[in-house]
């Protein structure tokens, strides 16, 4: 790239980065675009870009892929109920050992090494869940998912006094009841919940997935935008499925409630983050009320 073409990039960027200066931005990130070492570094990197330019990104992770290996490891045959981890006690005994000495930690230490300032967030700390009652999704069958939770309230607090201070904070995806019972959040539910309570501009879901496709089997056929009445069409006629009916119902619930952009981004995409908050042409799907 010669100099001029340079300069033209980030005056492009200034109006973004005025736009967005001093808003919170709620970013997932998950699936397979966590594996791969090189990718994971650049899309943090990408994030402390942000964190740079005065926007305040807030982190939730997922750690699926990690956590079913964990489970392999342990004899444990991990189960899935429309894109929701089934999680009884063993299960959850690997599931918070992973995300608090493997996953979150090594988040926030790569922030840090890459000059970002990030505090690491058990969901459990933040996060108030019930129990969920989950009815299945082609058969409306009331399932037991085991320990896995709804969201039911959100401690802001110690949130918004790490961004307050310019620290990023990076949170795993548990959650306790009044009772202190643990339970698995699905991330992107998390994320949601989250940029709802902290009044958030924009959520961004990184996963392995280049946005909503028309055709789940064919992954250049992205919808660039949707509105909630179209996803609804969508749904109907299955075309939102699986792992994805989590990710878009709590987006849709979040527009609701305020947040005013949804992006669905390919993590496995150099600078999609970038590209998306930050150029004209934008990424992936932008999800509008």
């Amino acid at each position: 790239m010669n100099e001029y073409l340079k300069a033209a990039t980030l005056i492009e960027a200034l109006p973004y980065i005025q736009k967005f200066r001093g808003q919170t931005v709620v970013i997932k990130y998950g699936g397979a675009a966590m594996e791969n070492e090189d990718l994971v570094e650049g899309v943090l990197r990408d994030i402390v870009f942000l964190e740079a330019v005065g926007i305040n990104p807030v982190l939730v992770h997922g750690g699926g892929k990690a956590i079913t290996r964990a489970m392999k490891d342990r004899g444990i045959v991990a189960k899935f109920i429309d894109g929701l981890r089934v999680s009884d006690g063993e299960s959850m005994e690997v599931i918070e050992k992973t995300l608090a000495s493997e996953i979150n930690p090594g988040i926030v230490e790569s922030i840090q090494k890459l000059g970002g300032k990030a505090k690491g967030f058990s969901g459990k700390e933040v996060l108030i869940s019930r129990k969920m009652e989950y009815r299945q999704s082609k058969t409306g069958e009331l399932v037991d998912l085991g320990f896995v939770g709804d969201i039911v309230g959100v401690d802001t607090g110690p949130l918004r006094d790490a961004v307050r201070t310019e620290i990023m904070p990076v949170i795993s995806p548990l959650a306790r009841d009044g009772d202190g019972k643990v339970y698995n959040i699905n991330a992107d539910v998390a994320a949601g919940e989250i940029a709802q309570a902290l009044k958030a501009s924009k959520i961004v879901y990184l996963s392995d997935v280049n946005g909503v496709l028309l055709d789940p089997s064919d992954p250049q056929s992205t919808i660039s935008t949707l509105n909630i009445a179209e996803i609804d069409q969508l749904k109907a006629k299955g075309v939102i499925a699986g792992g994805m009916l989590p990710k878009v119902n709590s987006a849709v619930e979040a527009l609701k409630q305020g947040v005013k952009q949804v992006h669905f981004l390919d993590g496995r995409m150099p600078h999609a983050l970038l590209l998306e908050v930050f150029t004209d042409a934008g990424v992936g799907t932008e999800i509008t009320a």
